[in-house]
């Protein structure tokens, strides 16, 4: 079974919002299970619920089929989005380009000449979908 993972900004951003939707579009083409997920950070303690999550995406979208919503506790947002990729075994991910820069930025601390999309590919065997604000 295909899954998408996509990381989502809580409440849903316009940049969030596009983001989601090319993920469900990508989910409904592939036959895929969505997670759509949402760190939520130790030092800002948002207190954000799967159900809040799931509420506004459904009052966004409609029932989004064979989806799942989880919401993460992390302190760093991306190596958080790393960590549930790679726990689920995720087939594809779909990030905004404003996050690209930042998962960048945590693949440099490991690697030199970072490049996201090839380093999930090798090592997480995931692809990587940019969405443009």
């Amino acid at each position: 079974m295909t899954l998408v993972v996509v990381p989502v900004r809580y409440p849903l951003s316009s940049h969030s919002r596009a983001t989601l939707a090319e993920a469900i579009r990508i989910a409904e083409d592939r036959d895929a299970d969505l997670t759509v997920m949402h760190v939520d950070l130790y030092q800002e303690s948002g207190e954000v619920t799967r159900t809040d999550l799931k509420r506004t995406v459904e009052a966004e979208f409609g029932r989004v089929p064979r989806s799942r919503y989880v919401v993460r506790r992390g302190f760093l947002v991306e190596e958080t989005i790393l960590d549930e990729v790679a726990a689920e075994g995720a087939d594809v991910v779909v990030i905004g380009s404003k996050q690209v820069g930042r998962l960048r930025r945590t693949v440099a601390r490991f690697l030199d000449e970072p490049d996201i999309d090839q380093f999930l590919r090798e090592q997480l065997d995931c692809d990587v979908v940019t969405v443009g604000g």
